[in-house]
């Protein structure tokens, strides 16, 4: 179940080239495009970094990375021209890309290492990740700042890293793989995506008058606990967590009958909200807070247009005592987290983005909470760049109070979901224990 750790020791030298600017390759409209009432939350206003390792491919040799990408970059832009912008703020702090053409910060480097380097098992958190996506001075702010940055690190072995940091308020995560996947396919020889890449924002605009008819616990204010502070913030133990199809099938012994049609991203989240529940060992009356990215492309009437790249998923969260979830079956976490699942409908996603402008665009609540998001379908494993499948493509890194769901291949072959953990070392000590006992059960 539990990966082994990356180096944490690693030591290499970077050597990097200036950031330079990748404008598109041909002319693009300047104009501005206003983001959707989802996009320009509070929630989303910083960068999100990515990273994918390739291997060594022979019949590439003589062929740089680098440039292979700088230059599929540029013909990418022509379609996805607003990422080669930069973003303002309006009247109620409205967001919206100026299309300049100014284009995406680019950074190539060199690194005295290999691919062995990073271990066995390469996953986050990875040593020296500030060397493979170096933070260019003055590039991270949301406002008027490139809206991507791209470092390509060729490797001793032959291999390269390639890392990605965007910002979250153009793309979510299927949006900005789509974005990634045409960088791909444009390496390898394409002259357009093969989908298409409207804007369309207007589609998940709030009403005229807004019109908030659901409820959103996900941005109550919720007060301080009195009950003591349940995530300690030094001392984190970082734990990746492999679950393949014996760990996933003993987790669904413990489902009860009634729920049998759970998926295995509900049966996992349930598992895993309950463990780090009772690991954190909170007052019983503590409120603990669930919150899980649910995709939304497909819940409209008509649908998102094909290609649709903005954010569209919705945040409900689910809410249960400690002491409810510590002394309750695995059928008492799953259920309350699949009611609050299907609360995302297209009314929902409505009245989030009228929610957004009534309230000055809100940061959801993370106060005793752990939001769980599963990329495992955003389409990470297809990013092809002509190196072939990438040996890690995902996440950068993960937070104290968040998890990624990743697909991974264990070092037996084995597929299954890998899941980045953070606790105090303590609480990770008693998760183990805890988790291990209900897989033996």
């Amino acid at each position: 179940m539990a990966l082994a750790s990356s180096p944490t020791s690693l030591v290499f030298k970077v050597e990097r080239r200036e950031p330079e600017l990748i404008i598109p390759a041909e002319p693009t409209p300047h104009e501005f495009k206003y983001l959707s009432d989802i996009d320009d939350q509070e929630g989303l206003r910083f960068h999100i970094p990515l990273v994918s390792f390739y291997p060594n491919k022979p019949s590439m040799q003589g062929k740089d990375p680098a440039k292979v990408i700088r230059e599929a970059v540029a013909k990418t832009l022509v379609f996805y021209y607003p990422f080669a912008g930069r973003l303002r703020e309006g009247p109620n702090r409205k967001l919206m890309v100026e299309c300049t053409g100014e284009g995406i910060l680019f950074i190539e480097a060199d690194a005295d290492a290999t691919l062995q380097h990073f271990g066995d098992s390469i996953h986050p958190p990875f040593p020296c990740l500030d060397e493979l996506l170096f933070d260019v001075p003055g590039s991270s702010e949301c406002l008027d700042c490139p809206l991507v940055l791209i470092q390509v690190t060729r490797l001793r072995c032959g291999g390269f890293i390639f890392a990605f940091r965007y910002n979250h308020t153009m793309s979510d995560a299927s949006g900005v793989l789509q974005f990634i996947c045409a960088i791909g396919e444009m390496a390898r020889g394409a002259h357009a995506p093969s989908i298409p890449a409207p804007w369309e924002r207007h589609i998940l605009c709030a009403s005229i008058p807004p019109r908030v008819t659901c409820r959103h616990r996900e941005y109550e204010e919720v007060p301080a606990s009195t009950k003591g502070t349940i995530m300690p913030i030094d001392h984190i133990a970082h734990k990746p967590l492999f679950f393949g199809p014996e760990e996933i099938s003993a987790l669904r012994r413990l489902v009860p009958p009634h729920l049998s049609g759970c998926s295995t991203f509900e049966v996992l989240t349930a598992c895993l909200w309950k463990c780090r529940t009772i690991a954190l060992q909170p007052h019983p009356e503590e409120e603990m807070r669930l919150i899980c990215a649910v995709n939304a492309r497909k819940i409209f009437n008509p649908p998102l247009p094909l290609g649709y790249y903005g954010n569209s998923f919705g945040l409900p969260v689910a809410v249960a005592t400690a002491g409810d979830l510590a002394k309750n079956p695995l059928g008492f976490a799953l259920e309350l987290m699949k009611k609050t699942k299907a609360e995302v409908t297209e009314e929902y996603m409505r009245s989030l983005a009228s929610l957004m402008v009534t309230r000055g665009r809100p940061r959801f609540t993370i106060a005793g909470t752990y939001a769980v998001s599963d990329v495992r379908y955003a389409g990470s494993e297809a990013l092809d760049i002509g190196w072939g499948k990438a040996i890690y493509a995902g996440p950068a890194k993960h937070g104290v109070e968040s998890s990624f769901y990743i697909p991974y291949a264990n070092n037996k072959g084995e597929k299954g979901i890998l899941v980045l953990l953070c606790l105090p070392r303590p609480a990770m000590e008693i998760f183990e224990r805890k988790l291990a006992k209900m897989l033996k059960d």
